[in-house]
């Protein structure tokens, strides 16, 4: 079977040729049963499950260096419960819903039924190269769509796998990959898709809304930014810590929803940020040949990181490192915290993407808040907090994409929880029932009854017509 578009070629003649392909195939069969879709979702759920030896270990070579069990724990479980609940639940999804149909326009039904959009592009992302590219896509076939998909070109790997194995599962009118760089990715995005969904950089999803324009495709963007941690006042600062660290250190700091900095009281921070260091140590003992920590995806995000940290020292931040500096794999980056970081530096501009915790001393959980608000939106927020009325003042007066109590990440993994961004840190949500809303079109119907008074109100106006509006309270007292 056609393995996709490889990486020489994937121009814009032969990704539009592909397109029209999966469209004329939707035109054909717009309509999928329930049934079909439950079976396309059962082959994906099989291919995952027969195969996720191959994912681990085509994951580890992109990585260099990627866990196991993180691997297991972020992107097949995830992915495969997702499948299972979008099947339970398709047939109540796709039903149609009664709406309420005005006085004024008596006896008539109205409903509200959910339509296949057709085709829909996914751009997936590097950190996450299996979730991140099955998840919208069993969100896009649950809604009986078509897909397009372009993986990230950092995981070639990954990406070859996916190509071969959706291939040997679906024909290239249901789901095709293309396979390429950034110029491929590019002429990708300005297909005239009917919604295109981009995981990536706040940068390049501007770049992606730019090109989605011009053929006023639909998106949903799933970007990032600055995910920050409350702490608050009363809140066990070393449980906190040990908490954060779980979520920080997780796939090395490369998850768009980890925590990027941290909001702790300021008697309590240098505790804090010791405690974040310990409980990675004891994590992660060495990291040198340590099966369960992954690796800096590339060289030049190794040196970015580097540079971070060389930048905060710089500027009077007190740096806290793990004893081991991962000599053995030259992408381990030690986890690390920086505290009392320069505000105004890269660390406190830049999402961090890696095993970085910068720590800020703040004065009050209202200071804490402040400080969140003054700062574009974040796609995550995590609070700490056993006092509900501090928990509920946090969630009213921030904003962020998702949120977790008292932990980390762990929202983002829910099948009936909307997952997006906010403003800067995205837009649109995905999984479960939101992702088949998403990737559906909400299509009014209004049926009339036996007698339709609006028909009557015709030219030329006249005594009825006068009537009618004073009936409807609009007329002349």
């Amino acid at each position: 079977m056609d393995q996709g578009i490889g990486r020489s070629g994937g121009t814009e003649m032969d990704l539009q040729a592909a397109l029209d392909r999966q469209r004329r195939a939707f035109d054909a069969a717009p309509l999928p049963p329930a049934e079909q879709r439950r079976k396309a979702l059962r082959r994906l759920e099989a291919l995952l499950r027969d195969n996720r030896a191959a994912f681990v270990a085509a994951i580890n070579a992109d990585f260099g260096s990627r866990s196991q069990v993180e691997t297991l724990l972020s992107e097949v479980l995830p992915t495969l419960a997702a499948c299972a609940h979008a099947r339970r639940h398709l047939a109540g999804w796709m039903r149609s819903r009664r709406r309420r149909v005005s006085m004024s326009f008596q006896p008539a039904a109205n409903r509200v039924e959910y339509k296949p959009l057709g085709v829909v592009g996914i751009v997936a992302p590097w950190n996450y190269p299996l979730f991140l590219t099955l998840g919208p896509l069993i969100d896009v076939l649950a809604a009986g769509n078509r897909a397009m998909i372009k993986p990230s070109e950092f995981t070639p790997a990954t990406g070859r796998l996916l190509a071969q194995l959706l291939a040997g599962a679906f024909s290239p009118e249901e789901v095709l990959v293309v396979q390429g760089d950034a110029n491929v990715a590019r002429a990708f995005c300005a297909l005239p898709f009917d919604h295109l969904l981009y995981t990536g950089s706040t940068h390049i999803g501007r770049e992606v809304m730019r090109a989605a324009a011009e053929n006023l495709v639909p998106v949903t963007l799933e970007l990032g930014g600055k995910s920050p941690v409350i702490v608050d006042e009363a809140y066990d600062a070393h449980a906190a810590a040990r908490s954060v660290a779980v979520g920080k250190f997780f796939n090395a700091g490369q998850t768009c929803t980890a925590p990027d900095y941290a909001l702790v009281p300021a008697t309590r921070a240098e505790a804090f940020a010791n405690g974040v260091i310990e409980a990675a140590e004891t994590m992660f003992p060495s990291l040198d040949a340590n099966p369960d920590y992954t690796a800096i995806i590339s060289d030049r995000h190794y040196q970015r990181l580097a540079d971070l940290v060389a930048e905060a020292e710089a500027g009077g931040a007190m740096v806290f490192r793990h004893h081991s500096l991962g000599g053995g794999n030259a992408r381990l980056f030690p986890p690390t915290v920086v505290l009392d970081p320069p505000l105004d530096g890269r660390l406190m501009r830049d999402e961090i993407f890696g095993p970085i915790l910068p720590v800020i001393r703040t004065e009050s959980t209202e200071a804490a808040i402040t400080f969140v608000n003054r700062r574009p939106r974040p796609l995550a927020l995590y609070a700490y907090t056993k006092d509900s009325s501090t928990e509920r003042k946090i969630l009213d007066r921030t904003m962020s994409g998702g949120v977790t109590i008292n932990s980390t990440i762990i929202h983002t993994a829910q099948d009936d929880l909307p997952f997006g961004g906010v403003g800067p840190s995205g837009m649109g949500a995905y999984h479960g029932s939101d992702g088949f809303y998403r990737f559906s079109h909400a299509r009014g119907v209004h049926k009339r009854g036996f007698f339709n008074g609006f028909e009557f109100l015709i030219p030329p106006h006249g005594r009825m017509t006068r009537f009618a509006l004073r009936a409807l309270g609009v007329g002349k007292t």
